[in-house]
This record gives structure tokens, sequence and C-alpha cells, in this order.
């Protein structure tokens, strides 16, 4: 646009100068030779190129269209001394001035150029009394053609003013096709709002963003879609951008439509001003970012847990180097005992006693070096199963013959809970020791003397479920969910965060179990109450060799916890040893 005015502005002087040239012999042939109203045509005419070239150096049409104003009313002075001060095409001349400012399409330009024309009417008039007499008759025709012609310059640039508006409003039209085009065909959401931030225009995309139709967004319909808490942030994006013209970035949340609970998305709404002060709008596009912001709370969580296991590694290398340098020194300082026995004239039955004490240390230390090498396989995927097929009631039986005399030591009593029609299973029988071992070990552990321990199984629909049940001290509540973590060790009966251990171990007991459990395909369970003791069920599927056995567990079973209750009291287990005592 700002070229077409460029170009009419141009070509009317063009027009102005050729038509001024013209002109020059008709005044010589009326004035019999030169004259001052032939050196003023020719005056004009120069500065109208003048102005020409300096528009297309510059660029600056306002200071051009000022200049040319200044020219023709230099140019219509000249006509008014020419013909005596009573010429009518001179005063014509000045109807020109604002004219040719209207192309410009500045008000301002327009008003200066009405003012200048003005000033000079009133000099004309003013010095009119004091000029020649008035010309001859041809002058006076050369007068009148003069008005005819400034009457014509001035309907053709009001025409050429309309034509330059009908060519804005196609412009304008034709761009707002465009991008309407665009707002309707692009997945985000295009609104547009008002002076008090009401929608005046929203793009089809609502449909598909939200599920709510274009015409209910309009007025405040996309207020009532945003989310209750982010409704400020909303509101203070659209009045920055309206208010201080500047643009903004806002993310909330817009409630999808539909029935049942209220589901919010996440959405990135970026908005512009549009228009002058007095009637300025705001445009603004809404893009969803919900799975931006999913990954961002990814990220946060995993940062979480990557310093939870960070904490939690700091702690097991605490509790190791402790674990380690107590079995060590025991093993270091009774065996330096024993090479000085002569000097420290040892007994048989001392010497007996410290080689016990090392015996013992060296089986604690070897204990947790094998945890440690268990759950390092298990994590880097290197521990391979064997699968056998084998009954359980003897595994069963087996583990319990290994800790029985470490049982009857504490004062607990170790009970065995099965079923006499137990079916084999598949699976690999040293893992299933393992488990068992370690689980039984922890409810040793943390069970007083007198208590009861009892380890069984039981068969369920998709699988088997191995279970070791105590009623010891419990596991405190907050720490249930983190159990079977690598390097957690919970804090074994006291709910209180600033508990101090006294129990031996590293933690990677039931690590072990859940991580032997998955390799199986299976899962592990934890029911436990403070002071009313703890269950650790394992489920497993019958086959772990066969991938339909597999599927089939994954798909359709579910952990049978026993209640959390002493486990002595489960109905199954209670079935079972009143069987045994009777």
């Amino acid at each position: 646009m700002t070229a077409a005015r460029h170009g009419a502005f141009v070509a009317m002087l063009l027009g102005a100068a050729l038509f001024g040239l013209t002109l020059v012999p008709p005044f010589l042939a009326f004035s019999g030779g030169p004259s001052l109203g032939v050196g003023g045509i020719m005056v004009l005419v120069a500065a109208l190129l003048a102005i020409v070239w300096r528009l297309s150096v510059t660029g600056r049409l306002d200071v051009a269209a000022l200049l040319t104003v200044l020219a023709v009313c230099g140019f219509a002075g000249i006509v008014a001394r020419h013909s005596g001060g009573h010429s009518a095409s001179a005063y014509a001349l000045l109807a020109v001035a604002p004219a040719l400012a209207l192309l410009t399409g500045a008000r301002n330009i327009v008003i200066r150029a009405i003012v200048l024309a003005g000033i000079t009417a009133m000099m004309i008039a003013l010095a009119g009394t004091k000029m020649a007499p008035p010309p001859s008759l041809g002058t006076r025709f050369l007068d009148g053609l003069g008005v005819v012609l400034a009457l014509a310059a001035v309907g053709g640039i009001v025409l050429m003013e309309l034509r330059l508006r009908r060519y804005d409003r196609q412009l304008v039209k034709s761009g707002e096709a465009r991008y309407t085009l665009l707002a309707e065909n692009i997945s985000d959401l295009v609104t547009r709002h008002g002076k008090r931030g009401q929608v005046v225009y929203a793009s089809p995309a609502s449909q598909a963003l939200f599920g709510a139709e274009p015409s209910e967004l309009l007025g405040q319909g996309l207020f009532d879609y945003v989310h209750i808490a982010d409704r400020p942030a909303y509101l203070s994006a659209l009045s920055s951008a309206e208010m201080d013209g500047l643009g903004s970035t806002v993310e909330f949340r817009l409630r999808r439509k539909g029935e049942g609970a209220p589901v919010f998305l996440w959405v990135e709404m970026r908005c512009r001003p549009l228009g002058e002060d007095e009637d300025r709008q705001t445009v603004a596009v809404m893009q969803d970012i919900t799975d931006r912001k999913a990954y961002e709370h990814q990220l946060i969580d995993a940062k979480i847990e990557a310093e939870k296991a960070n904490a939690a590694k700091s702690r097991f290398l605490a509790t190791m180097s402790h674990e380690l340098r107590t079995p060590l020194n025991a093993i270091i300082g009774f065996s330096e005992l024993m090479l000085n026995e002569e000097m420290m004239k040892l007994s048989a039955e001392r010497r007996h006693e410290y080689a016990g004490l090392i015996h013992d240390s060296g089986h604690h230390l070897l204990s947790m070096v094998n945890g440690i090498l268990d759950m390092s396989k298990i994590e880097s995927g290197s521990f391979e199963l064997v699968p056998e097929s084998f009954q359980i009631r003897d595994l069963i039986e087996n583990c319990r013959n290994i800790l029985l005399l470490k049982a009857q030591e504490l004062g607990i009593s170790l009970e065995t809970a099965i079923a006499p029609d137990m079916p084999p299973i598949i699976a690999d029988k040293r893992a299933c020791r393992q488990i068992y071992l370690n689980l039984m070990s922890n409810a040793l552990k943390f069970t007083k003397r007198g208590g009861h321990v009892t380890i069984g199984a039981r068969q369920e629909k998709y699988g088997v479920a191995l279970f070791v049940a105590d009623d010891g001290v419990g596991v405190a509540r907050e720490d249930v969910p983190r159990l079977g973590e690598a390097f957690f060790q919970s804090t074994a009966g006291k709910p209180s965060k600033d508990y101090e251990r006294t129990y031996e171990g590293t933690g990677l007991g039931l690590s072990v179990v859940k991580g032997l459990a998955q390799l199986h395909g299976g899962r592990m369970e934890v029911d436990s109450l403070i002071g009313h003791g703890t269950t650790v069920t394992v489920q497993l599927p019958s086959d772990c060799e066969s991938e339909a056995s597999r599927r089939a567990f994954a798909s359709g079973a579910t952990i049978e916890t026993l209640p959390v209750r002493p486990a002595v009291q489960d109905h199954f287990i209670e079935e079972e040893l009143g069987k045994k005592r009777a």
C-alpha cells in the first residue's frame, strides 16, 4: 500500500510537470514573449521534478508532500501577481494543495496542507488591492482555463485517492482471508481479544484442542474453561499485551469439555498486541504442551529418584564400611591371638572358641559379599536362571532345617505351612532357596524371643505364592513401599526417622528377593504393621519356562497378601498348624 501511494504521488507530480510544459507555448502566444507567468510555470516544473528525485532517493513521502504544497502555494502567488490579484485560478490552485496531500494517507500532512493553503489565500486577498490592474482578455481566458484545469486536477486526485482506498480494502480483505485460512487450518488455537479481554474470534482448532466449539469461546466463554488457579496469570498476560503493548507468554491449564471428572491439559499462550492504542486488540496463539509438561515432571521425578539413589548408596557405603570392618577386625584380631598362643598361653578351649568366632565372622563376611554380587548380577542382567521341576515342599523343609538351629538359639518357633497336594513347579531351585533363606533370615533377625516365624507356600489360579511370615517388630508404614529397593534399609520397627539401627545387615536381602522374583516373571509384596509382624509374599508363575504361563500370570495374577496381623493368625496357616499339632 505504501508503494502504491508513492507511485500515485510520483505519477501526479510528473503529470503536472508535463502538463505545465504544455502550457508554456499558449502563455508565450498570449503574452507576446517571456513573462512572469511563464517563469513561474518553469520554476514549478523544476520544483516538481526536484521533489520527485528527492522522494525516489529518500522515500520520505511526508516531506515530499509538504514541499509540493509549498511549491503549489508559491506558484499560486505568482499566478495571482501576474493576474493583478483577482485570479480565480490562483485560488483554484490552492485547492490542489490539500488534494495532493490526501495521496499520502496521513491526516497530519493534509491538515498542514490546508493551513498553508489558507495562509496563502489570505495573503493573496490582502495584497490584491495593491497589485496591478486586471489583465487583458487573453489573460482572463487563460485564468479561466487554469480554474478548469485545477478543478480537473483535484477531481483526478480524488478519484486516485478513492482507487487507493479501494485497493487498500482489497489488500486488507485478501490479508484477512489468508490469515483466516491459516488460523483455521493450523493445530494451534488462535483467538482475538477485545479491550476487556473478551474473545471476539476463535479458530476451529478449539474443537480438536479441548472439545469446545469456537462459538462457545466468544465473550467470556474461554475464561470459563481456564483452571481457576491459573486465571490470574491468563488475565495478566492479556492485560500486559493490551495496556503495555508488549508481547507475553504464559502457561496455564484448560479444562477438556466432557462429562465426568474434569480433565485438564496444559497450554502455552503467546499474546501480541494488534492495532493502535485507542483501537488495540490482542491476538493469542495457544499450543498444547501437555506432553512437554509430563516430560518435565518425569525429569523432576527422575532427578528426585537419582538423588534418593545417591543418598541410599551413600548410606549403603557407610553401612558396608561398618559391616565389613566388624567381621574383618574379629578375624584379624582372633587370628593374631592364635598366632601368639605360646605368649598368650591359650588353652584348647579358648583356641576352639576363637576359631569358632573366626569361622562365624568369615561366613558373615561371605554372606555379605555374596549378596552384593547377586544384586550386581541381577541388576546387570547376567544372573542366569536354570529352570527345573521340583517339589516346593521339599525345598521348604530343606530351608527350615538350615536355619532351625539358629531359630532355636534365638528362642523362635520356626514352622511350615504348605498344603499336602501342592504340585511341583518349574523354576530355578537355587534362586527359590535363596528367596526363602533371605526372607527367613530377615524374619529371624526382627522377631523377638518367643515369637513365631512361618515359612510356606500355596497354590493360586495363575501360579504359586511363596511366603514367610513373622510376628516380630514390623516395619514403619512409610518404609513399606520402599522395601526391595537397592541399598535401602528400613527403620525396622521404629516409626521415628531418627531411629538408629541396631540390627546387622546391608539391606540387600529383600532387593535380591525382588530381583529374583522379577527374573522369574513374578512379583513381591510386603505387608507389615509396627508391633504386629511382617508378611512377605513372592508370587511366581507355575512354569517360568513357558511364555504362555508367564503371559497368563502377568495378565491375571494378583498378590493375595495376608492381613496385617501376626502371620500365625492367618486362617490358612492356623489350619495347617492345627493339623500338625493335632
